[in-house]
């Protein structure tokens, strides 16, 4: 059985994390870099920075942040936010960040995945997809921080995208985001089973047994959570209790 990883997410809003419901209501959350650091210690298996309203100038900011946690965490992790080019990926990564992450820059030009991937190797490019339901087994895609539908179905795009050099899916449930009722298994399930890369699962934590059960019934390789993790409701380690308490393999 391969090992599942417990990735917690700080989105990033002019240099503060923040948390929301349903990509709305933002509150701060704290330093992105004493957050890192702290998860770092905690034994999380990566991070993820997403800057959630990127700019240019926001992205400067973020390559900062990318310098400064890299020199205080060792821990791999991933930054994703206002990424359109491949310069852009580079900068991130020369920065210390080990994956890129792209959403919107990728609907609008798929061949940046092709070329992220011929550039620096398939496993540092992540594809976010923010999807919501649209019908019995059929969810739809958004971009722009989840303010946009795309009209694109769920699975065809990350199909698509896996083939042309995607090589993780961080995959978030808008329906789900930030409400502590759990992960959507079935979207979860869906995508893992019609993909050959890992799925990050994302969108819904609000007690221990939702994490087992989107890494079991869901199937996903990873999951990731963020405000029962910022607000003190679990540590990493009680996670990872838990899941190696039913039968789950995690890294200690």
């Amino acid at each position: 059985m391969y090992t599942k990883r417990i990735i917690p997410c700080l989105d990033v809003k002019d240099g503060r994390v923040v948390k929301g419901t349903n990509f709305v209501g933002l509150r701060d959350a704290g330093n992105p870099v004493d957050l890192a650091a702290r998860y770092d210690k905690e034994r999380a298996d990566e991070l993820v920075f997403l800057d959630i309203t990127a700019s240019h100038e926001k992205r400067n900011t973020m390559v900062r942040m990318a310098s400064d946690c890299a020199s205080q965490v060792f821990i791999p992790f991933t930054v994703g936010g206002g990424i359109r080019t491949v310069e852009d990926m580079r900068i991130m990564l020369k920065a210390g960040a080990d994956k890129t992450s792209v959403n919107t820059a990728a609907i609008k030009n798929p061949d940046l995945l092709r070329q992220g991937a011929e550039k620096f190797g398939r496993q540092c490019i992540v594809l976010a997809v923010d999807a919501r339901r649209n019908g019995e087994d059929s969810w739809e895609v958004y971009i722009n921080g989840g303010r946009t539908p795309t009209g694109l179905d769920c699975l065809a795009w990350i199909k698509k995208a896996v083939a042309l050099g995607a090589g993780e899916i961080l995959l978030t449930s808008m329906d789900a985001d930030g409400t502590k009722d759990g992960y959507d298994i079935a979207l979860t399930k869906a995508v893992s089973e019609a993909v050959d890369v890992p799925v990050i699962a994302s969108g819904g934590a609000g007690n221990l047994e939702h994490f087992y059960d989107v890494l079991t019934l869901g199937k996903a390789d990873a999951v990731l959570a963020a405000s029962v993790f910022h607000y003190g409701q679990f540590t990493v380690r009680q996670v990872k209790d838990y899941l190696k308490s039913r039968g789950v393999e995690v890294r200690f």
